[in-house]
């Protein structure tokens, strides 16, 4: 039997803004997230997370950021790449489990319509897809309210 886990790792500063967009969901907030495509911190780390498991690089390597054609890019298109380049590989997607790391905004009142629009996406059961949250104790860039980290670790298997 085939499975693999892969993790993901990225951080977006924060800019001017009225809302962040985490896991597909728009969040209002007093500033944005900075990025070259919808700097969608929680997509990006789930698409490392997946690519890491085919052994496939990083979102980097499939979108470079230095091609402005994804300049703005919404981040559900590199998502359903990764799981597109996941069932052509045979696999299937069984499991995620995200962890957004920031003081603000707070993500518990989001976090079910973050699963669902995640699973959705995904094409797994919303039970199959994990979003939580933690502080960094108001320690490093992440406590100074400088930007959100988030860290993912996807499940393939075999099919």
């Amino acid at each position: 039997m085939d499975i693999r886990t892969g993790n993901g790792f990225d951080v977006h500063a924060f800019g001017p803004g009225d809302h962040v967009t985490l896991c597909g969901v728009k969040i209002p907030h007093d500033q944005a997230l900075v990025g070259h495509s919808d700097a969608d911190v929680g997509m990006h780390t789930v698409t490392d997370a997946i690519y890491g498991a085919l052994a496939e690089g990083d979102i980097g390597q499939h979108f470079p950021p230095s091609d402005p054609q994804w300049k703005g890019a919404a981040s559900e298109v590199f998502l359903r790449h990764a799981v597109g380049l996941a069932t052509q590989r045979g696999f299937t997607l069984t499991h995620v489990d995200c962890t957004l790391i920031c003081e603000h905004p707070k993500i518990g009142p989001h976090a079910r319509a973050m699963r669902s629009q995640m699973a959705a996406l995904l094409g797994i059961e919303v039970g199959r897809v994990s979003v939580k949250a933690t502080t960094s104790e108001r320690l490093g860039f992440t406590g100074r309210g400088e930007g959100i980290a988030c860290i993912a670790t996807a499940t393939l298997v075999a099919t």
